[in-house]
């Protein structure tokens, strides 16, 4: 019988066959916990919500779409308002902004392999994040000017492939949040799960650190994805 519950990650896969590779950024690429905990639990106690409450939604959506799972009767003009202010305050916080472990190498290795970076961030605060933590920045991006639905939508996702021009089952992402990972399955593409978050989240594949991901070009423009052993 059909289930509607995730598959669970496959731990176990040696490897995944793609042709183009799409990359988040917060939580995937760049460690921005600590800023985004500053400005957004900043946010829950203007508005007099529980802070934790409030974490368990940002990851991996654009600030108005937090706002409105948050605040549903609010007006949505409203919540793009205040997401303007927010984006700023998250732009100007770079402190504690780093590479995730391995993030560095990873995109060297596939520096001249199709891929983008797909992140609900805006311009302005994705340079400023990637340049914190001393990051290359893909040719290739859609970001929040780029899309006009936040993950969980697959809008992002379906914009990078076809800019890449590949077909979704081609492509694979990379993710860490419960919005980013939906996205990528919604939008017909396989997930590798980065870091603590992204493990119960069903994607195929789960990874503790872009450390433990090879990427290995094949005849054909495959790339072949290779999961290194190593306990998680």
């Amino acid at each position: 019988m059909p289930s509607d519950t995730p598959d669970a990650p496959d731990t176990s896969a040696a490897s995944l066959t793609a042709r183009a590779l799409l990359l988040d950024m917060d939580g995937t690429l760049v460690n921005s916990d600590a800023a985004v905990e500053r400005v957004w639990r900043g946010w829950a106690a203007e508005h007099g919500l529980d802070g934790d409450e409030v974490m368990k939604v940002v990851h991996g959506r654009q600030g108005y779409a937090t706002m409105a799972e948050l605040l549903p009767d609010r007006p949505m003009e409203v919540n793009h308002a205040e997401n303007r202010r927010l984006l700023a305050q998250e732009t100007a916080d770079t402190e504690g902004v780093v590479p995730v472990p391995g993030a560095a190498a990873f995109l060297a290795a596939i520096e001249d392999l199709p891929h983008a970076l797909v992140t609900s961030a805006s311009v302005p605060l994705a340079t400023a994040r990637m340049t914190a933590a001393g990051l290359r920045m893909p040719r290739v991006r859609i970001t929040a000017e780029s899309v006009g639905a936040s993950k969980p939508h697959p809008e992002g996702f379906l914009k990078a492939a076809a800019e890449l021009g590949f077909a979704p089952e081609d492509c694979v992402v990379f993710e860490d949040s419960e919005a980013g990972v939906a996205a990528g399955r919604a939008a017909g593409m396989r997930v590798v799960g980065v870091g603590p978050r992204a493990a119960a989240l069903g994607p195929t594949v789960h990874v503790p650190t872009l450390e433990r991901i090879r990427v290995e070009p094949a005849p054909g423009g495959a790339l072949h994805l290779r999961v290194a052993p190593g306990a998680d």
